[in-house]
């Protein structure tokens, strides 16, 4: 009787560790797709950035610089958590960008 009674207990334990795993995960993956997102379009400002500080009538404008500065710090950081969250990065988009950013600094 007491065998069963520890059976059943074990059972409903291991199904609520199971049920709090899955909701784990579902949680993971939500902030892991925000956060990608979120680099990406750090990314995407940085290029834009980037190309308006190469324009003529803004070439050598020291906020603009400033503000290219920031925006390099903010992608630096954005890696870090780019390689804990890397499962949902949207890899083309970013070799896009990074291709972009390459023709610029040319």
């Amino acid at each position: 009787m007491a065998m069963y009674l520890l059976l059943a207990v074990s059972v409903v334990l291991n199904g609520l560790l199971i049920w709090y795993i899955i909701r784990l995960l579902r949680k993971f993956i939500y902030i892991s797709e925000n956060i990608s997102d979120l680099y990406l379009t750090t990314k995407a400002f940085q290029v834009f950035a980037n190309s308006l500080y190469s324009m003529d009538s803004y070439n050598g404008e020291p906020i603009i610089a400033e503000l290219i500065f920031k925006v390099r710090e903010v992608s630096e950081e954005m890696e870090s958590f780019r390689s804990i969250f890397e499962y949902t990065l949207d890899e083309e988009l970013e070799e896009e960008l990074s291709a972009t950013q390459e023709i610029q600094e040319e």
